[in-house]
């Protein structure tokens, strides 16, 4: 898979739109556009950016496996790590109230 192809990838995952990918990397839209197009190569510091504001290192962008889980599920998942048996339980009851289950 081409890098842009890689970026539309991982953008369209994580539901974010190119003007949303351009915020969260400081590249412009329309260069993310381009780049996902194939139509322009990134400079390897624009790729930097713009892989951060995926919120993926560069290992994991360019790894042949996928990562299962996206950079919000994962920075929950190591919060949580963190916390006592009885603070898990408690923020299951509290997600599943969010969700009204």
């Amino acid at each position: 898979m081409e890098i842009g192809e890689r970026i539309r990838f991982f953008r369209q995952r994580q539901g974010l739109s190119m003007n949303a990918l351009a915020k969260l990397s400081g590249a412009s839209q329309s260069a993310i556009s381009e780049i996902e197009s194939g139509k322009r190569k990134p400079t390897f510091d624009v790729l930097e950016r713009i892989v951060k504001g995926l919120g993926l290192t560069l290992a994991e962008f360019f790894s042949e496996e996928t990562p299962s889980l996206s950079p919000d599920l994962r920075q929950l998942l190591e919060e949580a790590e963190s916390l006592t048996p009885e603070q898990r339980q408690k923020l299951v009851e509290f997600i599943r109230s969010m969700k009204g289950v």
